[in-house]
């Protein structure tokens, strides 16, 4: 009887998936595909996803505060909002290393929860097994 419950346990854990990872890397600066990059994260999210974000170049500008950009159909949110409701559902956002140096924007400009990348924790976590990338 214990082995039995032994092997059930095995089993189960077994077949229990890990939570997926999803990387997103955002460059551009056009705000639909930024959206995109947004809603894709999002409904990732919604499936129990671990959403880390990275932000460069023109991208990095949504992360900026007070920063404008247009609302998009069919919601009429911009970039940023839906940006702000990632990162409250526990996503994980960071500029680029590249990003603030070349822009004269500090830390201190962006919104409150986005971070200066590190490259070397950028690149280990892309090498973990199990990250699914995607970029815009």
């Amino acid at each position: 009887m214990k082995s039995l419950i032994t092997l059930a346990t095995t089993l189960a854990l077994a077949t229990t998936a890990p939570a997926a990872e999803l990387f997103v890397s955002v460059h551009t600066g056009s705000p639909m595909a930024q959206g995109a990059a947004m809603v894709l994260a999002t409904q990732a999210q919604q499936q129990q996803a671990q959403v880390r974000v990275l932000l460069c170049d023109a991208a990095g500008d949504i992360a900026v505060q007070g920063a404008e950009s247009p609302a998009l159909k069919p919601r009429n949110v911009t970039p940023q909002q839906m940006l702000v409701s990632l990162m409250k559902g526990g996503a994980r956002v960071e500029v680029c290393a590249l990003y603030l140096p070349n822009t004269g924007r500090q830390a201190s400009d962006l919104l409150p929860g986005v971070t200066p990348a590190k490259p070397a924790d950028v690149a280990a976590h892309l090498l973990k097994p199990g990250v699914q990338t995607l970029a815009f």
